[in-house]
């Protein structure tokens, strides 16, 4: 399992020109489910996120959470995340999960982010999203289980 969290003043997300989800101040986190992975990378991740001290505190350190800091995150599913552009230029996707099994691993990704206390907004799952963002910064983490 593996995500990207990017730092934001603000993001919205629409599909079909239609409006889905927005966020202010926290986290778009792009979430990607690799063949075998379970819940528990799926809490090892999501507590992750929960916990990363990358905003800033009135010293100017990158020291608080997106918890501390009250923000909310927009996570996003993102089959793409294992594409292996390594031969060729057509990325495989061999390494990525089965759209029945990564939407769960979504859901309950989502379901335990906001039991560690943070609000979060999702994406559509397998919809053609986009994905308007402002980073903050910017800051952007990569991270896998």
């Amino acid at each position: 399992m593996k995500f990207v969290a990017q730092r934001v003043v603000r993001a919205a997300l629409s599909v079909d020109d239609a409006p889905v989800s927005e966020i202010g101040y926290g986290l778009v986190v792009y979430f990607g489910v690799k063949v075998g992975d379970a819940e528990k990378q799926a809490e090892k991740c999501m507590e992750k996120v929960a916990s990363l001290r990358i905003f800033e505190d009135e010293a100017g350190k990158m020291n608080r959470s997106v918890r501390d800091v009250g923000g909310e995150v927009l996570l996003v599913s993102q089959f793409t995340l294992y594409g292996d552009a390594a031969r060729g230029n057509r990325p495989s996707f061999t390494e990525a999960e089965r759209p029945e099994r990564a939407e769960f691993l979504y859901e309950y990704a989502a379901a335990y982010l906001a039991q560690c206390g943070v609000p979060v907004k999702k994406g559509v799952f397998g919809a053609h999203m986009k994905i308007e963002q402002v980073n903050d910064g910017p800051v952007t983490i990569v991270y896998e289980a």
